[in-house]
């Protein structure tokens, strides 16, 4: 990897008030997912070279995209490829994202880093940063809302 692809890696992070094992559980729960990450339904079995879906509606386009669990840690870490064919680009490897969720204990929290490779223009990966961002605001909001709803 050149250094210029590694200064296109969009990176976003939140810090959820609960325990990883909460956050994990909305990261593969497709109900919460659907909640948080823009009505997307997702289609997986959450186990290593397993595939993984996302179908939805984006900007009004439907969309399926796809990629494979490459490494999961529950509680820890989740890797998956993924290729979203709304990038119009064809469906090749070079053209497919490898996203890195990583879960730490900040706190009486949790860090939740994300990164996401493959980006190919400056603007590219400030879009993708903006996108995590915003999904990574609502992961943490659902957890909230969840927690004041169980207590």
């Amino acid at each position: 990897m050149s250094q210029h692809d590694e200064q296109l890696i969009a990176r976003a992070s939140v810090v959820v008030e609960a325990p990883a094992a909460e956050v994990w559980k909305a990261l593969v729960d497709p109900e919460a997912i659907r909640q948080y990450m823009f009505g997307t339904t997702v289609e997986s079995d959450w186990r290593e070279g397993g595939s993984i879906v996302w179908k939805g509606e984006w900007q009004g386009n439907a969309y399926e995209d796809k990629g494979r669990i490459l490494s999961l840690e529950p509680g820890r870490r989740l890797r998956y490829s993924h290729f979203s064919p709304l990038s119009g680009l064809p469906d090749e490897p070079q053209n497919y994202h490898t996203v890195t969720v990583e879960l730490q204990t900040e706190g009486r929290g949790t860090r939740v880093a994300l990164s996401q490779d493959g980006n190919r223009t400056e603007e590219a990966r400030e879009h993708s940063e903006e996108n995590w961002r915003t999904m990574l605001d609502g992961l943490r909001d659902y957890v909230k809302r969840r927690r004041r709803e169980a207590a």
